[in-house]
């Protein structure tokens, strides 16, 4: 792998997470910067990979634009950056704000609308000839009630610019809809209403490189991410084994990518097979690592770090090369849940297969691994009883933190 010569980085973290980005970007020689917010001061960052800590100016957890761009470029008086990174979807934007303004390599507002913009993820996968369940802005009101006129119900109301199920309702009638829009006031043009597709839910992973993927793994839910996000259930993915669901999944995904110009970084992408026709349809898409630990599935299941692959893609830019891993095709599988203890004591799950434990407050959770896929699921829904007898909570205390 080559690039440009090691230079400065700075990263962006909304929240506290790519401990293992930072760590690649500085083992490769790299001057990295942090920019996170101030409740995160005393974090568990990494600090020997740190050169510095900045804290910038936010409200609800995201970086104030305005003032950010100003901290910014006074940095850049005195440190020359070569690529600014953000480690979180909340900061997508404001990074490729940075990148506008001060010149730097890497994707830019219109692309990275893309990539954070729901209804502009999905206008350009349509006209790309992509399915995507039926949606529609609610910016107008004629338009809107034509809409729900035409389309039966339930629909889904769909924050534009949030990530995964976070904020989306689902709603039965237009008189719901309209009394939800009318709360939201203001920002009523920040949501979009799509139709309600029953179906089973698919995630794609890949590290992209030149405008190609490099590396990817198809997996599926066991449950579908909205049910765990608004009913508390437990988060339950797998790997897919070979045959022509995984690939069919793969070929779509790079479909995808290449209609929304990744040139290079990390990719989470969610696809559903609808019961009622059997078709994949699009259901968003991230210029990101996928949260909720799948990235700790992928390591363990391949080998593959995709935040140090994702580094090492920055770090090659533009003209440099970057050499794809080559990674074993195991079945495994990822568990994670809201516990009632604090530290909960999973040992008892101790068959071989167990090969990772969560350690993390109020959560409990696994990745299996084994040579057999149905191995692997029947592990995963024995596990799921466990922990709903013992330790699921279907919501944190007030106490409990929210990262």
């Amino acid at each position: 792998m080559s690039g440009h010569p090691p230079g400065t980085v700075l990263c962006l973290a909304s929240y506290v997470k790519g401990a293992d980005f930072l760590r690649e970007m500085k083992a490769q020689g790299w001057r990295v910067l942090l920019l996170t917010i101030e409740r995160h001061r005393d974090a568990a960052w990494p600090r020997e990979a740190i050169d510095e800590i900045h804290f910038g100016p936010e409200r609800g957890g995201a970086f104030l634009r305005d003032e950010t761009l100003d901290g910014v470029s006074w940095l850049a008086r005195r440190e020359k950056l070569d690529r600014i990174v953000p480690l979180d979807d909340l900061d997508l934007e404001i990074a490729a704000t940075l990148r506008e303004h001060l010149r730097l390599p890497g994707m830019g507002e219109s692309t990275t609308r893309r990539f954070r913009d729901k209804l502009a993820m999905r206008q350009a996968a349509h006209t790309a000839g992509i399915l995507v369940p039926d949606f529609t802005p609610v910016f107008h009101d004629a338009t809107l009630a034509d809409w729900m006129a035409r389309v039966p119900a339930p629909w889904v109301l769909k924050p534009r610019s949030w990530a995964g199920s976070i904020g989306v309702r689902k709603v039965h009638s237009a008189d719901e809809v309209w009394h939800l829009l009318g709360e939201a006031g203001d920002q009523r043009a920040s949501y979009l209403l799509e139709r309600f597709v029953p179906g089973d839910v698919f995630h794609v992973d890949s590290i992209v490189f030149g405008g190609r993927i490099r590396f990817a793994r198809a997996s599926g839910y066991l449950n579908p991410p909205l049910d765990v996000v608004q009913g508390g259930g437990i988060f339950m993915t797998r790997l897919l084994p070979p045959g022509l669901q995984r690939e069919e999944l793969l070929a779509l995904n790079e479909q995808l990518l290449d209609t929304m110009g990744l040139v290079l970084g990390a990719s989470h992408t969610e696809f559903i097979r609808a019961h009622e026709d059997g078709r994949l349809y699009f259901l968003e898409t991230s210029g990101r690592v996928g949260g909720a630990h799948i990235s700790d599935l992928i390591e363990q299941a391949t080998g593959v770090n995709l935040w140090r692959e994702w580094a090492k893609t920055e770090i090659a830019g533009e003209r440099g090369a970057y050499t794809e891993p080559h990674a074993p095709a195991n079945a495994a599988g990822l568990l994670v849940s809201l516990a009632r203890q604090e530290w909960p004591d999973t040992s008892a799950f101790d068959d071989p297969e167990t090969i990772w434990h969560l350690r993390k407050k109020w959560h409990v959770g696994f990745v299996v691994r084994s040579d057999s896929f149905e191995r692997v699921d029947a592990l995963l829904h024995g596990y799921a009883e466990r922990v709903r007898a013992d330790f699921h909570a279907t919501m944190p205390p007030q106490s409990r933190p929210t990262e």
